[in-house]
C-alpha cells in the first residue's frame, strides 16, 4: 500500500502528532536519585509545588511501508504510519513508558539521544538490550530527570536513514508559552543504504558525479588550478569531499517545503530543531532577520543573534525567529555541500525568500589543505597551528566570505596571508566582521546561564584520541583503531573524565557520548555549555569533560551514521558495575557488536570488449582484502589469466598491503617462443600454476606499486592506477610491469553501473567495450 508522507507540525503545548495516555498519581513528585552532572541537581524539586507526576505513554508500531519522495516508489520505515517517527512530549518529573512493538521481518532498537537515563533503557543492541525481535514488543521505561529538545532513533543498522527518526521534547515545568513548534531535519535517497554503505567503502566516485564535486584534471586545468591538483595527488590525497552521500531530497519533517501559516507579523516563534540525518550537515539561514539561539542539545544558553549557523549530525539547536511584517519568511535548510536545501515559510502572504548559498570552492580548499599536509598524511607547522586555534578548514570555500571564485585567485585567502591575518583571531571574532558581515554561530559563543564546573574533589581520569581514517578505503577509527579492535575504556563513578580529541581527518565528525552531558571546554569558564555532541572540524583539537556518575555500558561514537558503522568509536564501562539483566551472554552480544565494522563489502567489475573479457572480484573490511582479477581472450593466443591475492592493509594511512597470492595462466605460445622478464627470467605463460608473497604500497599519484615473488623464483614489480580523473565523467588508466606487459585505456562514465571502454592490452590488443561494475 503506497504511504503517504505528510507534515507533522503544530504549536507544541496545544497538539501533537500522537495522543499519548496519562496516569495520574497523587503522590508528590519523587526527587532524583540518580544525576548526571550538577545542571540536573534540584532541577525539578525548586519548581512549582504542585506539580503532579505522571506516566506517559506512548505505543509505536514499527512496520515497513513504500515511500515516494523523488518519483520513485522506495522502501522505508514508518512508525505510527508516518516519517518522521511521532513526536513524544513529556514535562520533568514524568516517566516514560514506551512500547515498541516490531511489526518488521528484521531486528530494531530506539535510542533516546541525548537523555539522561538508566543504562538498559539506552537501546543499542548487543551493548545495552537485546535487539527487539521481529513481531515482538520491548517496553522503555524511564524518569524524565531534564528537559529541552532531543530526538530518538534507530540504533539498529542503517535503520535511521530510512525512516526512523522523530523528536523527542521535554518541557520545563515552567515552560515559557512562546508558539513553538519541533523540527527534524532528515535526508532521503533512492539508493538502499546497505548499497550506499557498501559504494562508499569501495571508493565509487558516483555520488561526486551526481553532485559535480568531481575536481578532475579538466576542470582543474579550466579553472586555473592544474598545479594545485598535482600537489594534491602528490601528497596522495583524493579530492576535496564535504558530505559523503549524494541525496534525492532534504526534508523538514519530512516535506521538501511546507508553511506555518498560522503565525503573523510581530510573532516570535521557537523552533526545536534536531538534524536527525544520517550524514548531513545543514546550514539554517531565516529570510526575516537575525536567528536567535536560546539552547543547543537541549541544554539552555545565553542567547545570541547570529545570521547563520551550521547544524551538527545529531545535534539539536532551539532557535527563536521574529516574522518582521505581514509576510512569509523562508527559513532555508542547506545540506553542507550546498547541493541541495529544504524550505520551511513562518508566517502568512507573500513569500519573501533567503538567498540561496552559493557553491563550495573546492580547489581552493584543495590548496589549503595541501599548504598543510606532509607527504606521510600528518600536520606540518601551518596545520598544528591552525589546530591549535581551531579555525574551520572549510572557510577559504565560501563565496560569501571570500568572493566569487576566479582563476587561480584566492586575494587576501592565499595561505600567506591566512597566516598572518587569521590567526589573529579568536574564537569569538571567526567568521564575524573581519572577513565578512556575516555573523556565523561557533561554539565560543555558547555560554551556559548557570556554573557547569565539575566536583572539584573528584580525582581526574585524562584521555586523549585522534580521529583518524581512510576516505579512499572508508575506514574510520579512533587512535587508528576501530571498535572491534579496541577494549572497553574503564572509568571509575565519581571521577571527572576529561576528554581531548583531536581530528587528523580531512572531514568533520560528530562524536556524541550516551548517557551524559559533558562540558565543551570553550573559553566560557565556569559557564562552559552542556553537550552531548560535539562537531570536531578537520584539523581541529577540543576538550570535553564529564563526571561519571551513571553506571554501564556507554557508547562514545561518530553519528555520521557511516562512519559509526564503519568504526569510529569506543565504549566506556564502569569499573565493577552490576551485570546487565538484558544482556544474558555478553560474549555473545559483543561478537555481535563487532560485526559491524568487521563486516566485508564486495565490489565486482566486468569488461566485454572486442580484445577479450577481463574483471575483478573484490571483498574488503576495515583491514583486510580478498581479490581476484581474470583476463579472458577469445583465443588460444591470448589465453586467459586469473591472479589472486589475499592481503591485510597496515598502518594509519592504509597505503601499504602485504599479500599472498595465487598466479594461473595459460597462453599459447610459438614451439620456439620464450618470453623473458626485464631481469632475464623466462615466464612460462603457456602453463603456469604458482604461489606469491608480496605487497601493495600507494606511491605519489595515487599510483599502486605492487612488488610479487612467485614460487618459480620469478620476481614482478608492477605500477598501476586506475580511475585517473580526466573529466568529469572520463577517468584514465595504466598498467606496467617487469614482465613487459603494459596497459593504458580511458572510461566513459555513463551510469552508476555502466562505462564505456577503450583500451589497448600488450597481450590482448586494442579493444572497445561496454564495462558493468558493481
Amino acid at each position: 500500500m503506497k504511504f503517504t508522507v505528510s507534515l507533522i507540525v503544530g504549536i507544541s503545548f496545544v497538539a501533537f502528532s500522537l495522543k499519548a495516555q496519562h496516569e495520574h498519581h497523587t503522590t508528590p513528585m519523587p526527587q532524583k536519585t540518580t544525576t548526571n552532572i550538577e545542571k540536573v541537581n534540584d532541577n525539578i524539586s525548586n519548581k512549582k509545588e504542585n506539580y503532579t507526576s505522571k506516566t506517559v505513554r506512548y505505543d509505536l508500531y514499527v512496520r515497513d511501508t513504500i515511500v515516494n519522495f523523488s518519483g520513485k516508489e522506495k522502501r522505508a520505515i514508518a512508525v505510527n504510519g508516518q516519517i518522521p517517527m511521532p513526536t513524544l512530549t513529556f514535562t520533568e518529573g514524568d516517566t516514560a513508558e514506551i512500547y515498541v512493538h516490531n511489526e518488521l521481518n528484521e531486528n530494531t532498537s530506539l535510542h533516546w539521544h541525548g537523555l539522561l537515563l538508566p543504562n538498559k533503557e539506552d537501546g543499542v543492541p548487543y551493548l545495552t538490550q537485546m535487539p527487539i525481535k521481529p513481531h515482538t514488543t520491548h517496553l522503555y521505561k524511564f524518569p524524565i530527570i531534564q528537559h529541552g529538545t532531543h530526538w530518538y532513533h534507530s540504533h539498529s543498522g542503517l535503520q535511521e536513514q530510512i525512516g526512523m527518526y522523530g523528536s523527542f521534547i521535554m518541557n520545563k515545568i515552567d515552560e515559557p508559552t512562546i508558539p513553538t513548534v519541533p523540527i527534524v531535519l532528515s535526508e532521503w535517497t533512492d539508493y538502499n543504504p546497505d548499497n550506499v554503505h557498501r559504494m562508499l567503502h569501495n571508493a565509487s566516485d558516483w555520488f561526486a558525479i551526481k553532485k559535480g564535486t568531481t575536481q578532475s584534471y579538466g576542470e582543474a586545468i579550466k579553472q586555473g588550478y592544474f598545479k594545485t591538483k598535482i600537489a594534491n595527488e602528490w601528497k596522495r590525497m583524493n579530492a576535496m569531499d564535504v558530505s559523503d552521500v549524494y541525496y534525492e531530497k532534504f526534508l523538514i519533517n519530512g516535506k521538501n517545503e511546507s508553511q506555518l501559516s498560522q503565525f503573523k507579523a510581530g510573532d516570535k516563534v521557537r523552533l526545536r530543531i534536531s538534524n536527525g540525518g544520517a550524514s548531513t550537515y545543514f546550514w539554517l539561514n531565516y529570510a526575516g532577520g537575525k536567528i536567535t539561539v536560546v539552547a543547543n542539545d537541549g541544554n539552555d544558553v545565553e542567547p545570541v543573534e547570529v545570521d547563520r549557523l551550521i547544524i551538527a549530525v545529531s545535534e539539536t539547536y532551539d532557535v527563536i525567529v521574529t516574522i518582521p511584517d505581514d509576510k512569509s519568511y523562508e527559513f532555508l535548510v542547506t545540506s553542507e555541500d550546498r547541493t541541495k536545501s529544504a524550505s520551511l515559510f513562518v508566517g502568512a502572504g507573500n513569500q519573501v525568500k533567503a538567498k540561496p548559498m552559493p557553491k563550495l570552492k573546492y580547489f581552493e580548499g584543495m590548496k589549503m589543505m595541501n599548504g598543510m599536509m606532509k607527504m606521510n598524511g600528518d600536520l606540518d607547522d601551518m596545520g598544528m597551528s591552525m589546530s591549535l586555534n581551531q579555525m574551520d578548514m572549510n572557510v577559504v570555500m565560501y563565496p560569501e566570505i571570500t568572493g566569487e571564485a576566479k582563476k587561480h585567485d584566492m586575494k587576501n585567502m592565499e595561505m600567506g596571508d591566512m597566516k598572518g591575518h587569521e590567526m589573529k583571531m579568536d574564537e569569538s571574532q571567526y567568521n564575524s566582521n573581519e572577513l565578512s558581515d556575516i555573523v556565523t554561530l561557533n561554539y565560543a559563543m555558547l555560554k551556559s546561564p548557570t556554573i557547569t564546573n565539575l566536583p572539584k574533589v573528584a580525582p581526574v581520569k585524562e584521555l586523549r584520541f585522534e580521529l583518524s581514517g581512510n576516505m579512499n578505503r572508508y575506514v574510520w577509527s579512533l587512535d587508528n583503531k576501530v571498535v572491534s579492535e579496541a577494549d572497553k575504556i574503564l572509568i571509575k563513578k565519581g571521577e571527572n573524565v576529561r576528554i581531548v580529541l583531536y581530528n587528523g581527518s580531512m572531514m568533520r565528525h560528530p562524536m556524541h557520548l550516551h548517557g551524559h552531558d559533558f562540558r565543551l571546554l570553550n573559553g566560557q569558564g565556569d559557564y562552559s555549555p552542556l553537550k552531548n555532541i560535539v562537531d570536531i572540524m578537520p584539523m581541529e583539537t577540543d576538550t570535553l569533560e564529564f563526571n561519571a556518575n551513571v553506571e554501564g555500558d556507554w557508547f562514545f561514537h561518530c553519528h555520521i551514521l557511516y562512519h559509526m558503522m564503519s568504526g569510529m568509536g569506543r565504549v566506556f564501562t564502569y569499573e565493577n558495575q552490576a551485570t546487565n539483566p538484558l544482556i544474558p551472554n555478553p560474549k555473545l552480544a559483543q561478537r555481535k557488536l563487532f560485526a559491524d565494522d568487521r563486516k566485508f563489502h564486495l565490489m565486482a567489475e566486468n569488461d566485454f570488449a572486442t580484445n577479450g573479457n577481463d574483471g575483478m572480484l573484490m571483498l574488503q573490511n576495515t583491514r583486510w582484502s580478498i581479490g581476484t582479477e581474470w583476463r579472458l581472450g577469445y583465443n588460444d593466443m591470448h589465453g586467459y589469466e586469473t591472479e589472486t591475492h589475499i592481503g591485510r592493509y597496515i598502518g594509519k594511512m592504509q597505503w601499504f598491503m602485504p599479500f599472498i597470492g595465487f598466479d594461473w595462466r595459460y597462453r599459447k605460445f610459438g614451439m620456439d617462443e620464450v618470453e623473458k622478464n626485464i631481469f632475464g627470467q623466462s615466464n612460462t605463460k603457456d602453463n603456469r600454476s604458482l604461489l606469491s608473497l608480496g605487497f601493495n604500497y600507494t606511491l605519489p599519484m595515487l599510483v599502486r606499486l605492487q612488488s610479487e615473488v612467485f614460487t618459480d623464483g620469478n620476481f614482478r614489480i608492477q605500477l598501476s592506477r586506475e580511475d585517473i580523473p580526466l573529466g568529469k565523467r572520463v577517468r584514465g588508466m595504466f598498467m606496467l610491469n617487469t614482465d613487459k606487459e603494459y596497459m593504458g585505456g580511458f572510461d566513459y562514465i555513463f551510469s552508476r553501473n555502466i562505462r564505456g571502454r577503450i583500451h589497448y592490452d600488450s597481450d590482448m590488443g586494442f579493444g572497445v567495450g561496454i564495462s558493468l561494475n558493481y
